[in-house]
């Protein structure tokens, strides 16, 4: 490490491991050498080492594997953005391993800026479902869906604690709801205090969001959901033909 180098030196141990996973030198699920090998590497202290690791996992970059060690997850990399492809398939299409934690699951009247885009009367009941979702363990994003509860019957009755429980294969084998269409809104705001926390972020962030609206083939909608990304860790990608 350079100590003319204006950059804290965890900063600058930090840059060189992400320089190595993203030129290959440490490979996707490679294991990173030890606390101790790193410190002979790079001639810091060992928390200067930490601190940077700290920094990777946070990022996404690293994964904790309790009492074996530090492992590469991947370099950067988008993920094509699919409106009508669920979150779980997305994930497998990228050889990755979707997983999810439930937030919360319930039916309720909500207020008209959510029945109003789902073309329900005042006062209808609407199932929301807000999940974590998970990439090789990490959390990527924040993911609630609302539905109309006289569509979907016992939805909000099954168990969502399981990982990869696909809604679109619920709406389609469970409740016979195609997909048609979908509107898709991208922007980008600095994240509250909860979703930090639920990320993995350092206050203050910003997070990519996307707001959907999909239809089905006659044209009613079927599901509202907002996706709160963190912007390493799961960017997207737009393909044009």
């Amino acid at each position: 490490m350079r100590h003319d180098d204006p950059r804290p030196l965890h900063r600058q141990v930090h840059e060189a491991l992400l320089q190595a996973i993203e030129d290959g030198r440490l490979p996707h699920n490679g294991k990173l050498p030890s606390e101790r090998e790193l410190v002979e590497i790079f001639g810091v202290s060992r928390i200067t080492v930490r601190h940077a690791i700290q920094d990777l996992v946070r990022q996404g970059m690293l994964k904790s594997q309790p009492g074996k060690g530090f492992y590469v997850m991947t370099a950067q990399r988008g993920y094509e953005l699919q409106v009508l492809e669920s979150f779980t398939a997305t994930a497998l299409s990228n050889n990755r391993e979707p997983g999810s934690e439930l937030v919360e699951v319930k039916a309720y009247k909500p207020p008209p800026e959510v029945t109003r885009p789902l073309f329900l009367p005042a006062g209808a009941e609407v199932v929301i479902l807000r999940r974590l979702r998970l990439i090789d363990g990490v959390p990527v994003a924040i993911q609630t869906d609302w539905l109309p509860a006289a569509q979907v019957p016992g939805l909000a009755d099954l168990d969502w604690t399981g990982p990869n429980r696909s809604l679109y294969d619920e709406l389609r084998n469970r409740y016979h709801i195609q997909p048609g269409r979908g509107h898709t809104t991208l922007s980008a705001r600095l994240a509250t205090d909860w979703e930090c926390e639920k990320l993995g972020l350092v206050s203050p962030a910003a997070v990519l969001t996307v707001d959907q609206i999909v239809f089905d083939r006659r044209n009613r909608p079927i599901n509202m959901t907002t996706l709160i990304h963190h912007p390493e860790r799961y960017p997207l990608t737009l393909a044009q033909s």
